[in-house]
């Protein structure tokens, strides 16, 4: 029987991406492995997780990696979407998979999935923490996670250690975290190349949706867009009713989806695998102070004893 959910640790969900991508644009190129290839994000991203580590001491923890980067049920839907991005250089994607393979080599749950992004990875592991009753601190500053929050979840933007539950999304987004999908559906998401309905910018989605409450509804009384109090009025109500069918659509790629199959369902902290910490330590060439803080959140024996 599941303990009442006020007792529940929560449970942390990180957005793994943002911060291998963070430590790949700043930590400087100084860092490489025993053959050679860049370290830097991986180097980046070990500082943030043990940081995260200590300061929390998470119980139940699951770390989300983007592998359907062209291979997601989103691009079966509209082959266009994130066609706008470029394919990581080969010296970073070695990286995702040392970043991987330390999460997994620390004892936390590490989620990927040829058909399902992060995000969905994320959604559909605060969907089965809820049911057992745990809370979701959810760690990335996406907008887009933000419609996963209900209740006592938390949203933690990490980089500027500023954290927001379900009632401050509006005050960030303009509109309702139950509201998010289809504000972007409106809008659109130039980031994953969602163009959007055409003319509806983000003050007018949110009056939209302020008014009418969802999409749907928006669609079904498209007629009384005209009397409404929107610059365009008329064109706006034009606008909607000739992209309804592709506003729709956007809506389904920026839905979040809760139902991705996920290896486990407790989450919880794992035990550390000694050997392949030691082994990823030497291969990575991390310096005594990254092996110390390893050591110490593992009691694994990572630092080098060097004889006198």
């Amino acid at each position: 029987m599941n303990a009442p959910a006020a007792i529940q640790p929560p449970l942390y969900l990180v957005d793994a991406s943002m911060y291998v991508f963070r430590a790949w644009h700043s930590m400087p190129n100084e860092f490489h492995d025993a053959d050679g290839w860049p370290t830097n994000a991986v180097h980046g991203f070990a500082r943030f997780l043990l940081e995260l580590l200590e300061r929390e001491r998470p119980r139940h923890i699951a770390i989300a990696f983007d592998e359907a980067l062209d291979s997601c049920f989103r691009n079966t839907l509209y082959p266009a979407y994130k066609a706008n991005r470029e394919s990581a250089p080969e010296e970073l994607k070695r990286q995702f998979v040392h970043c991987k393979a330390l999460c997994r080599a620390l004892g936390l749950a590490t989620l990927a999935h040829s058909d399902y992004e992060a995000d969905d990875l994320i959604g559909t592991a605060v969907h089965v923490g809820r049911a057992n009753g745990h809370r979701a601190v959810i760690v990335s500053a996406d907008k887009d996670l933000s419609q996963l929050l209900a209740g006592l979840d938390e949203q933690w933007d990490y980089a500027k250690n500023v954290r927001w539950t379900m009632a401050g999304v509006k005050d960030r987004h303009g509109v309702e975290a139950h509201q998010i999908a289809d504000y972007l559906a409106l809008t659109g998401d130039s980031v994953d190349n969602i163009p959007g309905v055409p003319g509806v910018g983000p003050k007018t989605a949110a009056l939209l949706l302020a008014h009418f409450g969802t999409l749907d509804a928006l669609l079904a009384r498209v007629d009384e867009v005209t009397y409404l109090r929107i610059r365009g009025a008329a064109q706006v109500a034009m606008k909607l009713r000739a992209n309804k069918e592709q506003a729709l659509l956007w809506r389904q790629l920026t839905t979040i989806a809760l139902d991705a199959p996920l290896s486990q369902d407790g989450f919880h902290r794992g035990k550390p695998d000694s050997a392949a910490l030691i082994g990823l330590c030497e291969s990575l060439r991390f310096g005594p102070l990254t092996r110390r803080r390893l050591q110490e959140i593992s009691n694994v024996q990572t630092a080098v004893t060097v004889a006198g």
